[in-house]
């Protein structure tokens, strides 16, 4: 015997949002369920959404679920594309931010300088002009990022402290994704990772944090041209075992 049925408001990013027309959709199912029963109303209520939903995220409280992960009332319940993209006390100085904001890379730099720290590798992307890849605008007039900020945040948290577990000579982790409207040599990406040298793991955990950004931390981006904007997804599935 199941409950009454429950009204779950769920929240939407990037090509979800897009095809759906609004950041957020309700749907009811009947408890107890799963994220496959609220996958399955989703795509019966909302047949814009059904051809994406076999490839989308979902995330419950902020952590990526699967099909099998209960969903309960009061549960914050996200959908959205493949990214393109915890707790405890930082043992080491960290700098985490999602902004609109133009970056002062130097500011960020004294969020990890201390006594014991000797090399600061870095690495920082910027938007490129021309992509050339299949399904996109041959020319890039700029880009759109957008966010699921509360749980991005907590994945940057994650990061750091991945970090710290494969390379615990590491000193400071700073990790920053820019949003909004961002044109042709904009800074878009930023990682740095703080060491007594530079041979103590601070590049090889540099391009560990970029990479690892763009798997787990929801941030999405629209490539801009001059017909039309596409949103990139990518092609990494986090499951429940990228949880911490």
């Amino acid at each position: 015997m199941t409950d009454a049925k429950q009204v779950f408001d769920v929240r939407l990013f990037a090509t979800l949002k897009d095809k759906a027309g609004s950041s957020r959709i309700q749907v009811a199912v009947d408890l107890p369920a799963t994220v496959a029963d609220l996958r399955a109303a989703v795509a019966a209520a909302h047949p814009a959404l059904a051809d994406s939903l076999n490839s989308a995220l979902v995330a419950v409280n902020r952590d990526f679920a699967d099909l099998e992960t209960a969903v309960a009332a009061g549960d914050e319940v996200a959908l959205f594309p493949p990214v393109s993209g915890g707790s405890g006390a930082a043992p080491h100085p960290t700098y985490f931010a999602l902004t609109a904001d133009d970056l002062d890379i130097n500011a960020i730099h004294q969020h990890l300088v201390q006594p014991d720290v000797g090399a600061i590798i870095t690495f920082t992307g910027y938007v490129r002009g021309q992509t050339q890849r299949d399904g996109l605008p041959p020319q890039t007039l700029y880009l759109e990022y957008e966010a699921y900020t509360e749980m991005a945040e907590e994945r940057m948290a994650q990061i750091a402290r991945e970090i710290w577990e494969k390379f615990p000579l590491v000193k400071g982790v700073a990790v920053v994704q820019r949003l909004g409207k961002l044109d042709i040599s904009d800074v878009t990406t930023f990682v740095a990772c703080a060491a007594g040298h530079r041979d103590q793991g601070a590049f090889e955990a540099a391009r560990y944090g970029i990479d690892r950004l763009k798997e787990i931390v929801p941030v999405w981006k629209k490539e801009v041209g001059e017909d039309r904007g596409v949103w990139v997804e990518g092609e990494y599935q986090p499951t429940p075992a990228d949880n911490e």
